[in-house]
């Protein structure tokens, strides 16, 4: 058995899963940053202890229960742990037909199952901060691992348009060098992002809110130091990409993620002056979730694979 590549259309039925495919890993991509969102709904409305316990809502009762005094806080933290349920559905949806396409190659498919078990842990590690009283460093886990979840689905999006080939590069080597530590500082800056969350205002429960024991102007201005050094890295990729034959679509997804790296600074200033309004924290989470998955497709238009189908070798 050998292997060969070629741009030859998959059959019909090959076609149409494939479609099917397609659409759940896009869903998939969709509701983990819409669960972030909603996480972050669930933190800014006080109502991370809405459920007092886990796996159920309250001792006895999977739901809120219904009295008198009963506020929208239940309600709202069960209504997230409902899309967490829908989004499992997704993710185990995704994993089917991602590891039953034989047509692909292991990596991939092998890929496929991450959202699935990453869902699992997130139920999990969202049970934990409940039953910690909504610990910072565990929130902080809950959100950086969501990040993760988005990358990871990213590259599922990405990679189920591209072949299964050795990947090659599509740009010189000091971009791709710049790319790998524009990466590194992404990751700096979005756990310094976490810390200053944790350490600011917004505890997720009216009465029980820990911080991290550490100055909120500090870290934020460490944070945002972060950020501009992802600006000027940035910066000179964009520069090199132009400079040289880099591909279209290298070029577009660079630009989308300045786009969104500028949007999120702003953001993330306009916040920091106007006392941390919960509108804008959700929006600068919304934006954390856009520019993992921005900076996830740029990564990813730096190398191309070929598509690569088993052939019978002949003597």
């Amino acid at each position: 058995m050998s292997t060969t590549s070629v741009t030859e259309p998959p059959t019909d039925r090959l076609a149409r899963r494939r479609r099917w495919t397609r659409r759940a890993l896009i869903t998939n991509v969709v509701a983990q940053g819409v669960l972030v969102v909603t996480g972050g709904a669930v933190r800014l409305t006080g109502s991370g202890l809405g459920c007092s316990t886990w796996p159920a809502c309250e001792p006895g009762s999977f739901t809120p229960a219904l009295h008198e005094a009963t506020s929208i806080h239940p309600f709202i933290e069960f209504g997230n742990r409902t899309l967490t349920g829908f989004l499992a559905a997704i993710a185990l949806t995704v994993a089917v037909l991602v590891w039953t396409d034989r047509s692909r190659s292991r990596s991939y498919r092998l890929l496929g199952l991450a959202p699935v078990l990453g869902v699992v842990a997130q139920a999990v590690i969202g049970g934990v901060t409940v039953l910690f009283h909504l610990n910072p460093a565990v929130v902080g886990i809950h959100m950086l691992v969501s990040l993760a979840l988005v990358a990871v689905s990213t590259v599922l999006v990405v990679r189920e348009r591209a072949g299964d080939g050795p990947a090659r590069p599509v740009v010189a080597p000091r971009q791709l060098s710049l790319a790998r530590l524009l990466t590194v500082v992404a990751v700096v800056l979005l756990a310094l992002g976490v810390v200053v969350t944790g350490s600011g205002p917004h505890g997720g429960d009216d009465d029980v809110a820990y911080r991290f024991a550490v100055d909120p102007v500090l870290i934020a201005r460490a944070h945002a130091g972060a950020v501009w050094l992802f600006v000027v890295v940035l910066a000179v990729v964009l520069i090199g990409l132009y400079r040289t034959a880099a591909p279209g679509t290298t070029r577009r997804a660079a630009l989308w993620l300045l786009a969104v790296t500028l949007l999120q600074g702003v953001i993330g200033y306009v916040q920091y002056f106007t006392g941390l309004p919960v509108v804008l924290v959700g929006l600068h989470m919304l934006g954390a979730v856009l520019l993992t998955a921005s900076l996830t497709w740029f990564v990813l238009s730096l190398r191309t694979r070929d598509l690569v189908v088993p052939t019978t070798a002949t003597d």
